[in-house]
């Protein structure tokens, strides 16, 4: 059994020619015209010396043509690095470089940037300019438009045959350092993230013709992969959903009133989102704008917090739609998944999950950790090879535990009483004040329960007494800037009073990755540069 994602794809491309396969703005795709372009397209990368194990970049938002290029270099047996379109030219050196990219598919927008980053890469001999309304100039460095690529490529599938064992890497952006290239064999991360294995039993799926097989039985769905394809949330949920036969919809770029019009217009099944960067604004609109979505019967977030007030709102405004809050990450995968019930009005901990078959909590002594103990979160089965060109990390990353190996990312967890987990947040993002841990999320989370707080992060900034101090940026909404006292008030209700923050900065706008991530660096260096802006409060 092959296990390839191309072969994945090529099996429902054989059952479903003519099904709609990917829909963004006005545009749509069958599964015979995405199989038709990506045959061109990997043929004319082939011609160009593009084969087996070579590292192609995509430089892409959103687009049919990017899920095409997609598609084509896995058929080659290449890998896809996913680049961040909103890196500028120091980042972009350091990804092409730690990359190994030998071919680059980019935006024709981003053209600038890739001209002066290409003298530094002189492995990097094949460039694609994907259409998206410009016309910046791509001669200057040898660049091929998406259209020329296509015509000068064959549509017959006659490629080599595949393996399980082809490699698949996913660069994890990261919210506190350079970005680490996650490495995969295609079967291993087709069954932690592609459907290859039933999420709660662990039970693997026969052959890798189950999921089209599903589809043709069931006539398919249609979801909305609201994150950008540069993130593995995308990524996978539009692969997984190709293998079986349903609809991928698409939006170049996220706006929550788009994505409701979207939702009407396709009759979307289910929406995959990312935390409450998209959640909140995506029920604040549907409150205010009057959207259809009776289509919808669910509705899952995953890696990043979902908070509890956010949770409240979708449970009240759409109570006949299953809310579920996935954990997982890049490098273990699906981990675990909460169904959204009753929520309590103030904060909680973290996002609290049933974990899969192989999900676990290390204590620290390397031992499965007793209830009630803080520790790592951990998955063994299906695992990562490890961090591409990175022995080191990739050594912390895979530990073993009574003889049966785990990926251990970082995430530290709570293993509760009734057999469930709470996520409690990154270890590197901590804030260790008086000895205390004090986990963003939490605090985030008590924050945006205040009425007239739109975001917020949660940062540890140097205190001569307590080594850190807990601070915040909030990001309140138009026109309402709550009172700091009534706003500490609010938040000694809910969290302990060591967990309040000490100082606060109100911003316009909390930046976020692509991917609605928090951006701790962001925040970090915004404390540091308005020093003076921040609103105190005494212990």
């Amino acid at each position: 059994m092959a296990a390839n994602i191309a072969d994945l794809f090529e099996h429902a491309a054989d059952a479903f020619g003519t099904r709609v396969a990917v829909a963004c703005g006005d545009q749509t795709a069958t599964y015979a015209d995405l199989e038709a372009d990506a045959n061109r397209l990997a043929h004319f990368l082939q011609s160009r010396g593009v084969g087996a194990g070579d590292h192609v970049g995509l430089y892409a938002g959103n687009s049919i043509e990017a899920v095409t290029a997609m598609i084509a270099v896995y058929k080659l047996r290449a890998a896809v690095v996913n680049i961040n379109y909103r890196y500028v030219e120091n980042e972009l050196q350091f990804l092409f470089a730690d990359a190994d990219l030998t071919a680059l598919i980019h935006d024709r927008k981003y053209a600038p940037r890739v001209a002066a980053v290409l003298p530094s890469a002189p492995d990097l001999h094949t460039v694609v300019a994907l259409p998206d309304g410009t016309d910046t100039d791509i001669a200057a460095y040898g660049g091929v438009t998406y259209a020329a690529a296509l015509g000068a490529g064959d549509p017959v599938r006659d490629f080599v045959e595949r393996s399980g064992e082809d490699l698949y890497l996913l660069y994890t952006g990261g919210t506190t350092g350079y970005p680490k290239g996650v490495i995969w064999r295609h079967e291993d991360v087709w069954r932690v993230l592609g459907g290859g294995v039933d999420f709660m039993s662990g039970i693997p799926l026969e052959d890798e013709w189950a999921q089209s097989r599903r589809g043709v039985e069931t006539g398919g769905m249609v979801r909305l992969c609201l994150a950008p394809l540069i993130h593995g949330n995308a990524q996978w949920a539009a692969l997984a959903a190709l293998f079986g036969g349903d609809t991928v919809v698409m939006l170049a770029h996220f706006d929550a009133d788009d994505a409701w019009r979207a939702i009407e217009r396709h009759r979307v099944n289910v929406v995959v989102l990312i935390g409450d960067a998209m959640a909140r604004p995506m029920i604040e609109a549907y409150l205010s704008g009057g959207y259809d979505g009776s289509s919808l019967f669910a509705i899952s977030s995953s890696a990043a917090l979902f908070s509890p007030v956010v949770k409240r709102q979708f449970l009240e405004t759409l109570p006949d739609v299953l809310i579920t809050d996935a954990v997982g990450s890049s490098e273990t995968g699906f981990a675990g998944l909460g169904v959204v019930a009753e929520v309590e009005g103030g904060a909680v901990d973290g996002p609290r999950f049933t974990p899969g078959p192989n999900t676990i909590v290390i204590d620290e002594h390397g031992r499965p950790a007793d209830p009630g103990v803080i520790g790592r979160l951990a998955r063994g089965g299906y695992l990562p090879l490890g961090y591409h060109k990175d022995p080191e990390k990739s050594a912390a990353l895979l530990t073993e535990v009574d003889g049966v190996r785990y990926a251990v990312p970082g995430d530290l967890a709570r293993l509760e009483k009734d057999g469930t987990i709470t996520l409690l947040g990154r270890g590197n993002t901590c804030v260790n004040t008086g000895g205390e841990k004090v986990f963003p999320e939490e605090v985030e989370g008590a924050l945006k329960a205040h009425p007239d707080v739109f975001d917020a992060l949660v940062i540890g900034v140097s205190d001569e007494r307590l080594g850190q101090r807990v601070a915040a940026l909030v990001q309140p909404r138009p026109g309402h800037r709550p009172d700091p006292a009534e706003l500490d008030e609010h938040l000694r209700r809910r969290i302990a009073g060591y967990k309040v923050p000490r100082e606060l900065w109100w911003v316009d706008e909390i930046t976020r990755t692509l991917s609605g991530k928090a951006d701790y660096r962001w925040a970090h260096r915004y404390a540091e540069s308005h020093r003076g802006e921040a609103v105190s409060h005494a212990d």
